[in-house]
């Protein structure tokens, strides 16, 4: 993206507010893009909560004029989002192989045995940690959620329910040590509280030790349109730049940086203390150059995501409409917590798509938030032989069309609406 393709009138204006940059303090009185209100993504709903008041939090997410980290204010306190979940990692194959990767690629990096101790950060259901437990290395999860905590418990993986911060850390290290590894995956764009987590990282992490982040690359959000990976839970939405600012705020530095495909696009940074000694990987300012030549060294180099947002939405609502009236059936596949935002920014219900379907269990009878899809297992797809399959986890395309093969065979299409709308079958440089 450059600068020179902008919509200048896409990042507007807004009233000066008392909401506060969480990385600078600053006054956030620009917004990147407003999505209007939406429940929270992960509140599933049960039959007997269909006509219960069902709260709405907007969806207005700014940019900091002065840091230039892109955020969403803190509508919603984490205890009301994280202490109940069910995203379970365990249920994506390639999310899992990813995992493997990394496991392995970190013990032959890091020389990691049994004398080394690994800590993940928002664990899951230790879809990450089996693997080094795998080889002897011992392995301590943090996670809020209860519930995904007593999952990862049964497989063998220690794990504390509780939210990471400054103090969970000081008494981690109090009874466990320090990490020679931490591992914080698709977490460190779900704090609202940047500082006490950070120092919490810093305080963990042993000298010579390394920090491994994944998050979300902003640079890819925008320019593969996937606004639908903004909802309540995640609170900023990151470049190099600005994670960068946020680790050195507490005495880490990123020594190296990977692009990666993962959730439609993230980076993974390696940090270590200031103290470390080890030299800064190239990659760290060619990227960095990279993001500064795509203008997101600028406020004005974020312009131009709103218009697109709207864009897809009249595609998509265009595409429902006309599959219907046409007389085919429409159903969908997957409800992954970012469909939620989709759905709900589209008003999608069960008119234009009469139910979803997920392999996770814990979301069968239950019902999207918000719009009230009804979601059933993988087998009523076969049942129901529609024409039509939408693909709400868009960054798993291929994984899926793999499972529904069967079903293609007979003439289902599957479309997916994000980063425009598609059919699968397209070539397309998709991210898992």
């Amino acid at each position: 993206m450059s600068q020179g393709t902008l919509v200048s009138d896409a990042v507007t204006a807004l009233h000066p507010s008392v909401v506060s940059c969480r990385l600078c303090g600053a006054s956030l009185e620009t917004t990147f893009v407003d999505l209007g209100m939406s429940p929270l993504c992960e509140r599933f709903l049960t039959a007997d909560q269909l006509d219960d008041m069902e709260p709405f939090y907007p969806l207005h997410v700014r940019i900091c004029s002065s840091c230039l980290l892109v955020q969403l204010p803190s509508y919603v306190p984490p205890d009301e989002i994280f202490r109940e979940y069910y995203y379970f990692s365990s249920y994506s194959d390639s999310w899992v192989a990813h995992a493997r990767t990394f496991a392995e690629a970190m013990i032959e990096r890091l020389d990691l045995g049994p004398q080394s101790r690994v800590v993940e950060v928002a664990s899951n259901d230790g879809y990450l940690l089996q693997h080094f437990l795998a080889r002897d290395i011992p392995v301590l999860g943090i996670d809020p959620a209860r519930n995904i905590a007593e999952v990862a418990r049964a497989r063998g993986i220690p794990t504390v329910d509780e939210f990471f911060g400054r103090q969970l850390a000081a008494e981690i290290r109090g009874e466990h040590g320090p990490a020679d590894l931490i591992v914080a995956n698709n977490v460190y764009a779900h704090v609202p509280d940047l500082d006490d987590v950070t120092a919490g990282l810093a305080a963990l992490l042993a000298d010579g030790g390394t920090l491994s982040i994944e998050v979300q690359h902003l640079p890819r959000l925008v320019e593969r349109n996937e606004f639908d990976t903004i909802y309540h839970e995640h609170f900023s939405y990151f470049t190099l730049r600005t994670a960068s600012a946020a680790l050195a705020r507490h005495g880490l530095r990123v020594i190296d940086v990977e692009e990666l495909s993962t959730h439609g696009g993230s980076f993974r940074v390696l940090a270590a203390h200031d103290a470390d000694r080890r030299p800064p990987s190239p990659r760290v300012a060619a990227l960095l150059e990279r993001e500064a030549a795509a203008g997101y060294d600028s406020v004005a180099g974020h312009a131009g995501f709103a218009e697109r947002v709207a864009a897809t939405k009249r595609a998509l609502l265009a595409f429902l409409i006309s599959e219907r009236e046409a007389g085919h059936s429409i159903a969908g596949y997957g409800a992954p917590g970012k469909a939620n935002t989709l759905l709900n920014y589209c008003g999608i219900g069960p008119d234009l798509l009469p139910f979803t379907v997920d392999r996770n269990p814990h979301k069968h009878g239950r019902f999207t938030p918000g719009m009230h899809i009804p979601i059933r297992p993988p087998e009523a797809l076969d049942e129901a032989r529609p024409d039509v399959v939408l693909v709400l986890p868009w960054n798993l395309r291929s994984e899926i069309a793999a499972q529904l093969a069967p079903l293609r065979a007979t003439g289902t299409r599957l479309v997916v609406p994000i980063p425009t709308l598609d059919d699968v079958d397209s070539p397309a440089d998709m991210p898992r």
